[in-house]
């Protein structure tokens, strides 16, 4: 006889949910992380507990990153691959699994930006947006659920996403990478819903304007006090390690239960535009 509603919920949990977020015996991949945003992320992920941190990035690491590997020896390392294509990512998964014995996160976090006028983007611009932003990130889940189900791991995938997913900016636009971004987004909840029978988490964060060399140019410009006034929210760029909390939070076993979300770290800059926008009460 099938069990009732009642029964089912009475039934305990697998196990006893965590109340602390912390990522305390946790291997995490994470691509692009050899400088920026990536970077950012590995600080936070080590600060808060993880035995080990891998970059897959194409890249060579620099003095931030030697820096970081100073302050955590043993525990963070830089692996080859190239996001577009997916032998080599599962190459380097495979290595890291050899390496550390498991994995247990990836931070799915490769991207490539060029903001212009639409009509200025030639066909390999739009291309590499898509290839890396879009297509790599694709492909970098794909081959870190295949290796979950393999290790019989429950594991968690976090995108980059951008609050240019939700709408674009109006002072710098960039078409391409807004719709791979944004593809990005529809990726998470799609996934997540796929994967839920693996017991795989896949959610998203989406920064806003964040300190890195891409968007050194962005406080320089001679109207930026006018631009921060208008946008509203906190009058500056967020440093990259004030990223790092959403993506610990989800690659944490206290977001056992939190799928298919996307997290803004925006400082407040645009939300009522773009919260106008989602309502339909603004006309482009």
């Amino acid at each position: 006889m099938a069990s009732s509603v009642t029964d089912l919920l009475a039934k305990a949990p697998e196990s006893t949910p965590q109340t602390q977020v912390t990522l305390g015996g946790k291997v995490i991949a994470i691509t692009g992380a050899n400088r920026g945003i990536g970077l950012g992320i590995a600080e936070c992920c080590l600060s808060n507990g993880a035995t080990k941190v891998y970059s897959i990035d194409i890249g060579e690491t620099g003095e931030d990153f030697a820096a970081l590997s100073k302050r955590y020896p043993g525990q963070l390392f830089a692996v080859v691959a190239n996001v577009t294509e997916e032998s080599t990512i599962s190459a380097a998964i495979d290595k890291i699994i050899e390496e550390a014995g498991a994995l247990h996160g990836m931070v799915v976090n490769a991207g490539r930006t060029n903001h212009k006028a639409a009509l200025d983007f030639t066909q390999e611009d739009i291309e590499t947006l898509f290839n890396v932003n879009l297509f790599g990130a694709f492909y970098t889940a794909r081959a870190a659920a295949r290796a979950f189900i393999k290790l019989g791991i429950k594991g968690s995938i976090v995108f980059t996403a951008s609050m240019a997913s939700y709408r674009p900016n109006k002072r710098v636009p960039s078409t391409p990478y807004g719709a791979s971004k944004a593809g990005v987004r529809n990726m998470t909840h799609t996934l997540a819903m796929e994967w839920a029978q693996y017991g795989i988490r896949v959610n998203s964060v989406s920064p806003g304007l964040v300190k890195t060399a891409m968007t050194y140019w962005v406080p320089q410009q001679p109207d930026w006090e006018q631009q921060l006034k208008y946008y509203g929210g906190f009058p500056r760029l967020a440093e990259v390690q004030e990223l790092g909390g959403a993506y610990v939070y989800l690659l944490s076993e206290a977001a056992s239960y939190t799928t298919s979300i996307d997290i803004p770290v925006n400082g407040v800059i645009g939300i009522f535009e773009i919260q106008k926008y989602e309502m339909g009460e603004e006309n482009g």
